[in-house]
This record gives C-alpha cells, sequence and structure tokens, in this order.
C-alpha cells in the first residue's frame, strides 16, 4: 500500500491498516523508529474500536442460567 504526502506534511492512512489498528477520527498515533530502520505506526489511545465479536457479547439473553442456554442450543426448551 502505498499514500502521497501532501505539501504539509499529511497521509492518509490506507482503510485496511486503520482497520487492522482500529484507528478511527480522533485516535491517537505514535511513530517509532524500529531497530531495523523501519518505521512504525501503533495506536496509543484507550478507545479501541469494537471488534465483530465483541459486538456480538451480551446477546444471549438476560437472566438465562448457563443450563437454560445450553437447553435452547441442544432444542430441550
Amino acid at each position: 500500500m502505498s499514500t502521497t504526502v501532501t505539501s504539509k506534511g499529511q497521509v492518509t492512512i490506507p482503510k485496511p491498516v486503520r482497520d487492522l489498528l482500529g484507528i478511527v477520527a480522533g485516535s491517537r498515533v505514535d511513530f517509532r523508529r524500529a531497530p531495523d530502520g523501519s518505521v512504525v505506526l501503533t495506536r496509543v489511545d484507550e478507545k479501541r474500536a469494537p471488534s465483530r465479536f465483541a459486538k456480538l457479547r451480551g446477546h444471549a439473553g438476560k437472566g438465562l442460567t448457563t443450563d437454560a442456554i445450553m437447553a435452547l442450543t441442544r432444542g430441550d426448551a
């Protein structure tokens, strides 16, 4: 992936990289030099975009016991 540097020294981070790191508007990032001389981009703020699995967390229903959930998945209910 490549991008162009503007006259102000700005670049657009490609979408696949933003998605991988969970970078959204307002995210803070850090650039550091790795031992091999390459530059590494990392996200430094605490706010991470929820993963696709985190978005589903808690959808089993409130108040169900493990036994009730297992009965539902087995078709015993």
